[in-house]
């Protein structure tokens, strides 16, 4: 089983990584920050937010606003490997809601999203680094 710990400003280059390599690998998306920008974005984000991470060196994180039940963030270098669900699991844990926002050309991960539960609710034509995003929710299933 792949190792999951807290992430501290201090982790906020192994995210980077893990982002910058995203942005790399996806035609789609348009480089609008180099590593360094978003090595200093996440640091400020890590204490005002849950972050966590898979791995050491990490491997994946997902960032994830307790104030409005919102993953902001859920990136792994190797998708398809389970450590995505690992993360996903981690916040899905003694909550009942959650909700994200996801680029419109990403279909691999709405794929994801929705064999863990989530259901599409909405999109925009602009998100905040001005392309298409469709907004997903999950909901704890009671069992009864």
């Amino acid at each position: 089983m792949s190792s999951i710990r807290k992430a501290y400003p201090e982790n906020a280059l192994e995210c980077a990584i893990i982002v910058d390599s995203w942005i790399s690998n996806t035609k789609e998306m348009p480089r609008l920050f180099s590593k360094n920008e978003l090595k200093q974005m996440i640091e400020k984000a890590i204490p005002l937010r849950e972050v966590w991470l898979v791995c050491n060196p990490a491997k994946g994180y997902i960032s994830f606003n307790q104030q409005t039940s919102q993953i902001i963030g859920l990136y792994t270098l190797e998708p398809g490997n389970g450590l995505g669900k690992i993360l996903l699991d981690k916040v899905k844990l003694n909550r009942n809601y959650l909700h994200l926002w996801s680029h419109s050309f990403n279909k691999k991960a709405h794929k994801f999203y929705q064999r863990e539960g989530f259901k599409v609710i909405g999109e925009k034509d602009k998100g905040d680094d001005g392309l298409p995003e469709i907004h997903f929710e999950w909901k704890r299933k009671y069992i009864e």
